[in-house]
């Protein structure tokens, strides 16, 4: 190995021993800060239907691929995702008993992320003027590592992780939004033009989608036509509006499934089926098992916690 390989060596595997410290089981496991988690998966997984909310996902360990339109985005232990908008796509990830993958989840914090972005505007970094993507996957460069390493450190320590670990996402959340893709990060959680417009409308897919939905009624949420708003609609999500709304509602179904221990039928007239032929159909379609057999993976593979603070999003875990 040469020597400037070296350093960076030493840091992945300190990054994934932090890591694996703070995830004892398999699963998602819960940090002193609501809005981190620390996946470790033990296993392989094939590819699977996802719904992240706005968040970064930074792998100590291991590698993950998502599959997004015409897309594969590479998030590993040199790359991280980050997700302005919440987008229904397909991931895959490698793991083994031995060499697990390792994760932190952070949930977007937007007050935060907006204060920031005020004061680095005030320094006049450029914004990408090019149509704001729903998702990045960018190279971790070497300060963006060392700020995941003191965080990973601080988390360690309890006392360190409730008094410096607020300070510590806020240092990570500026390496990304002043890193290799931070123009195009800013831009996107902007808000700004028809991308903000769509994004407005995913945002009352999510609070509402329990209640009846119809495209006419998203594309004035959006203050635009019809055709306009599909066009805008699928380039930022990858589907058409009304397919979001049923993969919003079957995850959330889901979920309910399995953290309140809800019938399927119950769980599809909680996220507005009126059918629950219609609903076993199309969570099959989805997600390729009926309802009590993906509960039972759900279950064994992911070991999901209960729900922390409210979220503005629905999301698969």
């Amino acid at each position: 190995m040469k020597k400037a390989e070296q350093p960076l060596a030493d840091e992945s595997q300190r990054m994934a021993a932090l890591a694996r410290g703070l995830a004892p089981q398999e699963g998602y496991n819960l940090t002193a800060l609501p809005d981190v988690r620390i996946l470790r998966s033990d296993r392989t997984l094939s590819r699977t239907p996802v719904l992240y909310d706005p968040g970064i996902v930074i792998v100590c360990q291991g590698r993950k691929r998502g599959y997004f339109g015409n897309q594969i985005y590479r998030y590993d232990e040199q790359h991280y995702l980050a997700v302005a908008v919440p987008v229904p796509f397909t991931m895959e990830s490698d793991g083994t008993p031995e060499h697990p993958l390792l994760a932190v989840y952070m949930h977007l914090d937007f007050q935060m992320a907006a204060e920031l972005m005020i004061q680095i505007d005030r320094h006049h970094l450029p914004v990408d003027q090019e149509t704001p993507l729903s998702m990045i996957s960018s190279p971790m460069d070497s300060a963006l590592r060392m700020s995941v390493l003191r965080f990973l450190e601080a988390m360690s320590r309890p006392l360190e992780a409730t008094i410096l670990g607020p300070g510590l996402v806020r240092e990570l959340y500026f390496r990304i939004l002043t890193g290799p893709q931070g123009m195009a990060m800013r831009s996107a959680l902007g808000m700004h033009g028809q991308f903000g417009k769509i994004g407005k409308a995913l945002r009352h897919i999510h609070v509402a989608y329990a209640q009846p939905i119809n495209l006419a009624q998203l594309a004035r949420e959006a203050d635009m036509s019809v055709p306009t708003f599909h066009s805008h609609f699928r380039a930022v999500t990858q589907t058409s509006p009304m397919q979001y709304v049923k993969s919003t509602r079957l995850h959330q179904a889901r979920l309910l499934i399995v953290r309140q221990g809800m019938t399927a039928e119950a769980a599809g007239y909680a996220v507005g089926y009126a059918s629950a032929s219609q609903f076993n159909r199309e969570f099959k379609r989805l997600f390729g098992l009926p309802p009590v057999a993906e509960v039972r993976r759900m279950r064994k593979n992911f070991a999901i916690p209960p729900a922390q603070a409210a979220s503005d999003y629905v999301s698969s875990h």
